[in-house]
């Protein structure tokens, strides 16, 4: 583990493919809509690589004029079974509650539409976690503009900072992390190179990076 890494008072978690595997459901839905649209769908791996930024960011560039209305369609999609087909990540309830039970403010910040992602936590019994969830539309901007990460420290008394620590699985976390001044950390089975006590993950820096929530929940319990 790096050496400069501070104690946190607050831990901002990605939430799709860093807390729950929604790959399958998001894959899906994107299926559904390319092919509505006329769009060559893309592969699961293909999916993996694209999807990062919130659908209002994201659909101008795949729909142009028709973007809204893909939208829509999209949503549609994705909520037709996404509650019954959602899977947490293994372990990832016990780093939740581990964090909870030292009194770390935790908080979401998601590219996902706000009311999904609300559902969800609540579905799986997890919005006690959470002090803040924010998804896309609730803030001014979305994820990696600090307005989201601005919004889901908002009333807590914590600034933005290196006593925030900020978990995700891709760039858009770790650029938000930056955005803000927070310490990015790198979620999932990926690779990144390290150098000079930090890594390197698609020219962003990770204060550490963990392959899973075994190896996050081990580096808290050093550190808490």
């Amino acid at each position: 583990m790096a050496a400069e890494l501070t104690i946190p008072k607050g831990v901002i978690f990605d939430w799709d493919n860093t807390l729950v595997n929604t790959w399958p459901l998001i894959h899906n839905a994107l299926y559904e809509t390319f092919r509505k649209y006329g769009v060559p769908p893309w592969t699961l791996e293909e999916t993996k690589e694209r999807v990062a930024h919130s659908l209002r960011d994201s659909f101008p560039k795949l729909f142009g004029e028709q973007w809204e209305t893909a939208g829509k369609d999209y949503q549609e999609f994705y909520q037709r079974d996404h509650l019954e087909k959602l899977e947490t990540l293994p372990l990832s309830e016990d780093v939740l509650r581990f964090l909870k039970d030292k009194g770390v403010y935790l908080a979401v910040v998601s590219n996902k539409k706000g009311h999904n992602l609300r559902k969800e936590a609540e579905y799986l019994g997890w919005s006690k976690y959470f002090d803040k969830l924010v998804g896309s539309d609730d803030a001014e901007r979305d994820k990696p503009h600090a307005a989201a990460v601005e919004l889901a420290l908002e009333g807590s008394g914590l600034q933005a900072g290196d006593e925030i620590w900020f978990v995700g699985d891709a760039t858009v976390d770790l650029e938000c992390a930056k955005n803000t001044g927070c310490v990015p950390i790198l979620y999932g089975e990926v690779v990144a190179e390290r150098r000079g006590g930090k890594w390197h993950y698609r020219g962003f820096d990770a204060h550490y990076h963990a392959a899973d929530h075994q190896d996050l929940l081990n580096m808290f319990k050093r550190k808490l």
